[in-house]
């Protein structure tokens, strides 16, 4: 999958003149979003970025008609959809499926597109060639962000799917990350123990006294220089941008993370993303009981950067 952004990020707003009655979803989009081709256009629309009166709709060949509101969402990512293959799939059977997700990928649905979601590229994955028609059950039990790479568990038969959410809700999950931060860490093992909450304006999270969710991460340090810790983390709880909200709020946002406060170059070393990548995870099997553990290696751009700055690690 191509890291090349094929357009800037942008959202459309239309309503449909009465001129434009009867007009195809693909004619409309192309004549109203400029600069942008009808066969972009169509590719956009495939991946679930055109909203009519409210609800997504993939259908090209839609008749619009006078009034109707369109909303297209462009979200400057590659336009050819993620698709699960064999290799990154690290376990499975009839009851789980863990996957190593690279960078880059939505998790679950967006606005701006549906198809090549982890969601849905799990559900292409798990599909009977033979009952096509017959639609998977998953259960997603977590979430990573856009940017952030390694193992994700889904549960993938209703047998399954409650003793997994009862999992991951308890918290009888150990779940381990590796990070790279600005700076120096002063200690080098450690606790951030606060309450998390969302900012509306800016939809990131900041800890605060009161009416957060609890949100607990434990690091240990690998290696540091002045200007760069790699860090393994290990999080009790799995609130969103947990780690990436801790670590900026201590004066060291991950490199890469502009959100939280991280930059995108080290000396003369560029940074495409935040470095961050879930790289263990163990439970017991919500059906057998047997206790199960995973780990995947680094990516190969998070590797690149940690070789850069340390040269070759054991760790």
């Amino acid at each position: 999958m191509s890291n090349r952004q094929p357009m800037k990020r942008k959202t459309y707003r239309l309503q449909v003149a009465a001129e434009e009655t009867e007009l195809r979803l693909d004619q409309f989009l192309a004549a109203r979003c400029d600069g942008i081709s009808r066969g972009v256009i169509r590719k956009l629309v495939d991946l679930g970025a055109a909203h009519v009166k409210g609800r997504r709709t993939r259908k090209c060949s839609l008749s619009l008609r006078a009034g109707d509101r369109v909303d297209f969402y462009i979200d400057g990512l590659p336009l050819t959809p993620y698709r699960l293959t064999e290799d990154a799939v690290v376990f499975q059977d009839r009851h789980l499926l863990v996957v190593n997700k690279p960078a880059g990928i939505d998790c679950q649905p967006t606005p701006s597109r549906y198809k090549g979601t982890m969601y849905d590229a799990v559900t292409d994955y798990l599909k009977d060639p033979l009952r096509k028609d017959l639609r998977p059950s998953i259960g997603m039990v977590q979430r990573l962000d856009r940017d952030t790479s390694g193992l994700m568990v889904f549960s993938i038969h209703q047998a399954a799917h409650k003793e997994m959410t009862r999992i991951f809700a308890q918290r009888d999950v150990i779940k381990r990350y590796r990070v790279l931060v600005e700076g120096r860490m002063e200690e080098p093992v450690g606790t951030f123990h606060t309450q998390l909450a969302r900012r509306r304006a800016t939809n990131s999270m900041k800890s605060v006294a009161r009416g957060g969710q609890e949100a607990i991460t434990h690091y240990r340090l690998i290696e540091a220089t002045d200007q760069v810790s790699y860090l393994e983390v290990e999080i009790e709880t799995g609130r969103s941008h947990q780690i990436r909200a801790h670590f900026s709020e201590a004066g060291h946002p991950l490199l890469g993370d502009t959100r939280y406060g991280g930059g995108v170059m080290i000396g003369d070393i560029q940074v495409g993303r935040h470095m961050l990548h879930s790289h263990a995870i163990a439970f017991r099997h919500p059906v057998t009981r047997e206790q199960l553990s995973f780990e995947v290696d680094l990516p190969v751009d998070m590797k690149t950067v940690l070789e850069k700055i340390f040269g070759p690690l054991d760790a």
